[in-house]
């Protein structure tokens, strides 16, 4: 893993200290293990590139990287889990060619002068972002995975005199070049506040975005000095895969199935456990988790290394299922249990971890595991994938079965009784939720209901399974209205790209177009790399992911059950009674932190006359929300994150 950054100017500024060597420091923690810079000075181009050695440590893999024509140059962040079978396909038509190390990067390059870009990145089985210079065509080429497991940021910033086109894996590098603008894009703030991320193609700045999943982006001489931005196009799409899929599903029985995805798995965990540093893997307890770290169990001679991370909290912890699966597998385990103040330790660093306002509470034990990990291994395996591919978060089973017996009662009846659940304190609901779990002895049923409540509440209030999948994924329903001259711009989920005659596929494919990528991946990317930790992600193998999207609906969902294959697989190297219980979110007890040892920190950033003097908040509905979380009446931690991580970027903002 890496980090890579760099830009174009058409002409050197007589004021500039070259910006590359501040771009490489800005993103050091992502390679602290080299550096480079590469400059073209007669065209403007500069590469820079910090390394995170895992494959071939040596110096033959050292970056920017030239061909051995010399006619492209090249900066990767990522892996290419295949890339000794391209080597060989390469070898095989350029038979003279001298191999100069065995690093991936290397065999991407002649990869490259061998088939050409786009034709190489189909061959690819990986994680990447990467930019490449040709330097005979006069043209760039930023590329990312298909399914976004690496980020890259580009744009245009600079008044026309002093302009340059910059891109880097995170924004940081970006702004440490002098002709970035820091001018905040309130339209994508919006977006933060339905979605508590930005979605791609926005960023926090304007001007500046994210190249989505699965894309390539080429900008060629002309474009170049002509301050151009040309569209990016897809190289893979899954848009494509599902309609294709959709329409002629394969008919395969269970036995089939369950052995074509168990050896799928084993192929991709197996390639992806090749490293020259040590490895070892994330294990939450849940299905993904433990399919994983069961797999790599079973291809490893030597006990997998695991890691864990627990709470104190009821409700909050699964730390004691996976130490008993751990042990079950013989895996060696590592545990840590951390509480608030572990907690406030790493808030402060959120901000720089992030770079742009992100809310997914799970951040924070996201970041305390990939620091823990950090500590024994420099690679970590994990399972995020699952829910999405094979239909694991409830709303993909339950929205139909919920939306057809809802909508038999009228709409106004239906509103009074949303009405009657919201008028009670969330925490009577809280309190009724705690007896109900000592009586049933089912505490992840009842466990947090006054939250449970208002997402019902709001279901009730909806008219179409739609509307209910963007409740869902909504945190700040109308964002417009607390955003001053906000504006939110139009997504995947305000515009899907296809519609499925299933409403479970519908949400299945936009939370792997959206959720996944623009949350879950940019969330284990930012934290795992902020320690200097490789992440790799099994499940999102494109042939793992295609022929999830092969198989029909009942395959995933079955019996009122999500994951139904990948179960079967599990069970093959597991008892069922390890794994068989409700699903528990990666998340923390921010409600209770909040109202407690958060609390000062919150009211601090939430003052009235601070959010109106900043200038980006409508303060009335931000202070009454406030007021009824702190009193107890309603639980509002998740809207209140969002405000609240937004506020902590733009302090940390004003003073970078």
């Amino acid at each position: 893993m890496c980090g890579i950054c760099g830009y174009f100017a058409p002409k050197k500024f007589s004021h500039w200290h070259d910006p590359i060597h501040n771009m490489n420091a800005a993103i050091a923690h992502r390679g602290p293990n080299d550096s480079g810079v590469w400059r073209e000075e007669s065209v403007g181009m500069t590469l820079g590139h910090q390394r995170l050695a895992i494959v071939d440590l040596t110096p033959a893999g050292h970056q920017p990287m030239i061909s051995q024509s010399g006619r492209f140059v090249l900066i990767f962040n990522g892996e290419i889990y295949n890339h000794k079978d391209i080597r060989k396909q390469v070898q095989g038509t350029r038979r003279k060619l001298k191999w100069r190390g065995h690093s991936d990067t290397e065999t991407l390059l002649e990869a490259f002068e061998a088939w050409g870009i786009e034709a190489t990145l189909k061959r690819t089985v990986g994680m990447f972002a990467i930019a490449i210079w040709d330097r005979e065509k006069r043209s760039l080429t930023l590329a990312r995975d298909r399914m976004g497991e690496k980020p890259i940021y580009y744009g245009w910033q600079g008044e026309s005199t002093e302009s340059a086109f910059l891109f880097g894996s995170e924004l940081k590098a970006l702004k440490a070049h002098p002709s970035f603008q820091r001018v905040i894009d309130r339209g994508a703030l919006s977006l933060f506040l339905r979605h508590n991320c930005i979605p791609a193609p926005y960023s926090i700045y304007e001007n500046i975005y994210k190249l989505p999943a699965g894309h390539l982006l080429e900008l060629n001489e002309s474009d170049l000095y002509l301050r151009q931005l040309t569209k990016s196009r897809p190289y893979w799409s899954l848009v494509d895969i599902v309609r294709s899929s959709i329409s002629g599903q394969a008919q395969v029985s269970d036995k089939n199935a369950i052995n074509q995805l168990d050896t799928l798995l084993r192929n991709s965990i197996r390639q992806q456990m090749v490293a020259d540093v040590p490895l070892g893997a994330f294990l939450s307890g849940g299905i993904d988790s433990t399919t994983v770290v069961a797999l790599m169990q079973a291809q490893s001679s030597r006990p997998v290394s695991t890691f864990s991370i627990g709470f104190h909290e009821a409700g909050y912890n699964e730390a004691m299922h996976a130490k008993a699966i751990a042990k079950h597998l013989g895996t060696e385990h590592t545990e840590l249990y951390v509480n608030s103040k572990d907690v406030l330790a790493v808030i402060p660093k959120l901000p720089t971890i992030y770079d742009e306002p992100f809310s997914d509470s799970s951040q924070v034990p996201t970041f305390l595991v990939s620091e823990m990990t950090r500590r024994h291994v420099t690679v970590s395996l994990s399972g995020d994938g699952g829910d999405e591919l094979f239909g694991g978060y409830n709303r993909y089973f339950k929205t139909e079965q919920w939306w057809n017996k809802i909508r038999k009662v009228p709409f106004w009846m239906r509103h009074l009784v949303a009405q009657g659940l919201l008028s009670v304190d969330a925490e009577v609901w809280d309190r009724t939720g705690s007896f109900l779990a000592s009586v049933s002895k089912s505490e992840s049923r009842w466990g947090n209901l006054s939250h449970k409540i208002t997402k019902l509440s709001g279901v009730l209030n909806l008219n179409d399974t739609q509307a209910l999948y963007r409740h869902f994924t909504t945190h700040w329903p109308f964002p417009d209205e607390i955003v001053i001259n906000g504006g939110e711009p139009s997504t995947f989920v305000t515009q899907p790209p296809l519609h499925l005659d299933s409403a479970s596929e519908n949400m299945m494919l936009l939370d792997t177009l959206t959720y996944l990528p623009d949350d879950i991946l940019t969330k284990v990317d930012r934290a795992a790399m902020a320690v200097g930790l490789e992440t790799r992600v099994p499940m999102l193998d494109h042939r793992v992911v295609e022929f999830a999207w092969s198989l029909p609906l009942s395959m995933k969902i079955r019996n009122g059950q999500g994951k139904w294959l990948l179960r079967q697989v599990l069970y093959k190297y597991i008892p069922k009674e390890f794994v068989e219980r409700p699903k528990m979110g990666f998340g923390v007890p921010i409600d209770g932190w909040l109202r407690g040892p958060l609390r000062d920190w919150a009211d601090s950033l939430l003052d009235e006359s601070r959010l109106r003097q900043e200038g980006f908040f409508n303060p009335a509905p931000i202070r009454q929300i406030w007021a009824e979380h702190l009193s107890g009446k309603r639980n509002w931690q998740y809207h209140l994150w969002d405000v609240l991580m937004f506020q902590a970027w733009l302090e940390k903002e004003r003073v970078s």
